[in-house]
């Protein structure tokens, strides 16, 4: 029973009841999360994004609010759609999951994501999974047909509960695998048979025979293992929520009687171009890896990918993500390197009204619209206390990001020679080091004539650095 409350209000709309309550713990000060990862065929595309870039503000926020939050994120590497990828590539199972699994961490880290506590892969975890399969069965749950094992939906009187829809509806409205070996069309696999055309490293020892595990089941035993038979938040795309969530309550509370499994249930909502559903067959596949190569910077993908609310579908078009960039920005033209560099930014304290915004059902555009405010503030008033708690309020957003800030020429009308010390000048020198990496001479030079205006001098080296020296005034 979860009974807890944490120190500030929190409002979520929770999709198993359909409607917005107050979120409350199973143990106190301590949220445990779990969210379905990506299954690694291949590289993560915008609507994978979203649903990583939603759950990390989520977590952002427990993090603020709990003394502890344990989140689990999943990695998905036994599956058809990996085996079919691997076929076409003629590449290893291993390979081909290995090379994704690296493809998937380059991506998501230039979204300034951050890691959860756990990120369990299936093949780590077929021993935890044939223990649970094993459970349903000596429940009477499941039943063995054509070498496969299946989970039987009718047993479960509570089946449809998260689809808020009866198994007549789900059976009619939804594409399921028909099969003859099953007693009902909407019974599931949990075990399946290997086929003599499986690679070895996807093929599982099991007490039913050589084989591997079905989708479902793998994240409820995952799940189980570091979260516990009832946990507090389960969050995924809203394309989840059908059959993939809906069986893993069936089945996590079929084999552990009288757990509720997931106290809360989160959505995030679909994904469309321009109007149009992403899919291949359009050709709006787009990937984040696809933005990265063109130049887009992946703090600006981020918020792009959190400009509408979570819950609603986002459109991505060429618009929002020019909009994104000059948030950015705007968000960053008061600050100065020195303004983050070699300090210690978790000693900033982020503003209250953040939190309050955030805990409204995670509502971003409140908070996005508190920090502009918060901008014209400090540009109007430097005042340096309000500077770090803005300078916080972006660290804890994800949004802080110092290539902004290079893009921004110091304003060096409050500083003069007797003032600037090393590490100022020094600074200056970096940043011009930069923008001439960037081919950006003409910025570059118009810090070395500010330099020069306050009496500083620059010469360049041979190596590609650069020293400075005072100029004697007459």
């Amino acid at each position: 029973m979860t009974n807890y409350s944490p120190k500030i209000l929190i409002k979520l709309f929770d999709t198993l009841t359909n409607q917005f309550q107050e979120l409350k713990t199973h143990e106190k000060n301590l949220l445990k999360m779990y969210v379905c990862g990506p299954t690694v065929y291949d590289r993560p595309h915008l609507g994978n994004a979203r649903s990583i870039v939603v759950y990390d503000l989520f977590y952002r926020f427990f993090l603020q609010i709990f003394d502890k939050v344990v989140y689990v994120r999943n990695i998905t590497d036994v599956d058809d759609k990996i085996n079919n990828s691997a076929i076409e590539q003629k590449i290893s199972i291993q390979d081909l999951t290995s090379k994704i699994i690296s493809y998937f961490y380059h991506d998501i880290k230039a979204l300034n994501v951050l890691s959860p506590s756990f990120e369990p892969k299936v093949t780590e975890n077929i021993a935890e999974i044939i223990e649970l399969i094993k459970k349903i069965l000596a429940n009477n749950n499941a039943y063995i047909a054509d070498n496969h094992v299946l989970f039987d939906v009718s047993s479960y009187k509570g089946y449809g509960k998260l689809s808020n829809r009866k198994i007549d509806e789900l059976i009619s409205g939804s594409r399921i695998e028909i099969a003859d070996y099953k007693k009902n069309p909407l019974d599931f696999v949990l075990w399946k048979p290997a086929d003599k055309n499986d690679d070895p490293s996807s093929v599982f020892q099991s007490p039913w025979g050589n084989g591997r595990p079905g989708w479902h089941i793998e994240c409820s035993a995952m799940s189980h293992r570091y979260l516990g038979e009832n946990f507090d938040v389960h969050g995924g795309g809203a394309d989840l929520q059908f059959p993939h969530h809906e069986n893993e309550i069936a089945q996590s509370c079929s084999a552990y009687q009288g757990s509720d499994y997931a106290s809360f249930w989160i959505h995030n909502g679909f994904l469309t171009v321009n109007g149009e559903k992403m899919s291949k067959s359009l050709k709006n596949f787009i990937t984040v890896n696809d933005l990265l190569t063109k130049g887009i910077n992946g703090t600006t993908i981020r918020l792009m990918l959190l400009s509408t609310h979570y819950r609603k579908p986002l459109d991505f078009n060429q618009k929002i993500l020019d909009d994104s960039n000059k948030i950015l920005q705007k968000f960053h033209e008061i600050l100065q390197i020195s303004d983050i560099e070699n300090n210690d930014l978790s000693k900033y304290k982020i503003s209250p009204i953040i939190l309050e915004y955030l805990a409204d059902d995670l509502n971003i555009s409140k908070a996005l619209a508190f920090l502009h405010e918060q901008q014209k503030t400090i540009k109007n008033n430097k005042d340096s206390q309000l500077l770090q708690e803005y300078i916080a309020n972006l660290n804890f957003l994800g949004f802080l990001d110092k290539s902004f800030i290079d893009k921004n020429l110091i304003n060096f009308e409050s500083h003069n020679v007797q003032s600037i010390d090393q590490n100022f000048i020094e600074q200056q020198l970096e940043i011009r080091q930069q923008l001439k990496v960037q081919r950006k001479f003409k910025e570059a030079d118009a810090i070395r004539d500010n330099l020069l205006q306050m009496g500083v001098g620059i010469e360049d080296l041979s190596n590609n650095q650069s020293k400075f020296y005072l100029i004697k005034k007459d």
